[in-house]
């Protein structure tokens, strides 16, 4: 058990051990900058709100491309499908051309709109909350769109996951969900 210590701060390796067991879907969050298309690996993303339409996600204070993207002021969240790893990865890196090899089309806004992506949501800045070493950013919803019907790419305690095959709906053994108790 992960436990604060006498001046209320737990280890931060402790702390991310146990966030790990949290599963998060992976999204792109791209944009267009004076220098070109710019973008990152995001899975601190998330719905905030259907009405207005919101969304929030969290870069760090260390990333380099957020500025890029918050100086755009509208961006383009880009949710991943499960075979897209690798388009992962090269969101992750620091320093490399993110968008080599990359197909992508303008959003509305302009923002890139990554090939493969099982759906998008074209954003812009609403504002931005500090959230210690991350920043807690707000976008509104200007569009949303699926674009494949796939699995999700998923991450769970340090690697990429997929969802488990959704058994037979002729299975006995399935309780209807209508007959599920939501806390």
């Amino acid at each position: 058990m992960a436990r604060a210590s006498e001046n209320g701060g737990l280890a931060a390796s402790d702390y991310k051990a146990v966030l790990g067991h949290f599963c998060s879907g992976v999204t792109v969050i791209t944009a267009i900058s004076a220098d070109g298309p710019v973008g990152f690996s995001c899975q601190s993303f998330s719905s905030l709100s259907l009405d207005p339409p919101l969304i929030c996600f969290c870069p760090a204070r260390t990333s380099s491309t957020w500025p890029h993207i918050r100086e755009s002021g509208q961006f383009c969240v880009n949710i991943l499908a499960a075979d897209q790893q690798g388009l992962c990865r090269q969101f992750a890196m620091s320093g490399a051309d993110k968008f080599a090899g990359i197909t992508w089309h303008p959003a509305s806004n302009g923002a890139p709109r990554l090939e493969g992506a099982i759906a998008s949501l074209t954003c812009a800045l609403e504002r931005e909350v500090d959230g210690g070493d991350h920043t807690i950013v707000i976008g509104r919803v200007i569009e949303a769109e699926v674009q494949s019907v796939r699995p999700p790419l998923l991450f769970h305690r340090s690697a990429f996951k997929q969802l488990a095959p959704e058994p037979d709906p002729r299975s006995s053994a399935l309780m209807p969900l209508d007959t599920w108790r939501w806390g």
